[in-house]
């Protein structure tokens, strides 16, 4: 969860302290995530694993919207929308499947809805609205990809295989902002170290625990991504967290975990 969170601190750490823009931040992570996969992950068991570019325009979609969103969002706003929206994402289809609601879980659905809307309604510290759709559909995005990798036998091989198809994507992404391109050594530094190490070792991580834990309980503990990230914000970034952020928090998390607590 460290590691998740570290990826909207080193975001926010190049945009707000390097030249990098957005697209090239964006490729410049899908790649250095991609290269290490690679180096770890044999080429035999890669090849063993079925391609899916849906899965890889998935992790590319969220990777691109995660970084634009950022241009804007404070690392613990964004943490915040990012999860709460990824966590909804992977209760949505339980619903739609016809799942019994109880009463407990409606109420933390409709908290933690409340919440997200608070959250961005007008205000003196609401988030601007362009950057918290941008992190929304980031969450959705990560939501479905994680989705689509819950069956997979090989976490780690269809992980790698992802991120080499979500290259290319990132290369026309940086194609179609070439107007906008500017990069510095500690921008490339800060998007390497979100791609190979937080991303690409923190998600392999994940998938050698997540085995050992059921989906409730897996779901739950990343809700304390939002948390880390403020505190880490605070500290390494100076950020201010205000007391909207601080109730829709509660609000948020507090509902999500209801809903995976009942389930």
């Amino acid at each position: 969860m460290i590691a998740f969170a570290a990826n909207s601190i080193l975001c926010r750490l190049a945009f707000k302290n390097t030249e990098i823009d957005a697209a090239t931040f964006t490729n410049a992570r899908l790649a250095s995530g991609a290269v290490m996969l690679w180096l770890i992950v044999p080429a035999s068991r890669q090849n063993n694993v079925p391609a899916s570019w849906v899965s890889a325009f998935a992790l590319f979609a969220y990777a691109a919207s995660f970084s634009f969103a950022y241009i804007t969002l404070s690392a613990s706003t964004g943490a915040l929308l990012l999860f709460g929206a990824v966590q909804l994402t992977m209760i949505l289809p339980r619903i739609l499947a016809g799942e019994g609601l109880s009463i407990w879980k409606i109420a933390g659905i409709i908290c933690a809805f409340s919440g997200l809307i608070l959250l961005v309604l007008p205000g003196l510290t609401a988030p601007p609205l362009a950057g918290a759709t941008l992190m929304t559909m980031a969450g959705i995005a990560w939501g479905v990809y994680s989705l689509r990798g819950r069956d997979t036998t090989d976490p780690e091989a269809s992980t790698s295989s992802n991120f080499l198809r979500a290259v290319p994507m990132a290369i026309i992404l940086n194609m179609l902002f070439f107007s906008y391109s500017s990069f510095d050594l500690a921008g490339i530094v800060y998007a390497t170290l979100s791609g190979a190490i937080t991303s690409a070792l923190g998600y392999i991580l994940w998938y050698k625990i997540l085995p050992s834990h059921n989906p409730a309980n897996a779901a739950t503990v990343q809700l304390s991504v939002p948390v880390i990230a403020a505190l880490s914000s605070i500290a390494i970034l100076d950020e201010q967290v205000t007391i909207r952020l601080i109730v829709s928090s509660l609000m948020i998390l507090g509902g999500i975990g209801l809903v995976f607590k009942k389930a």
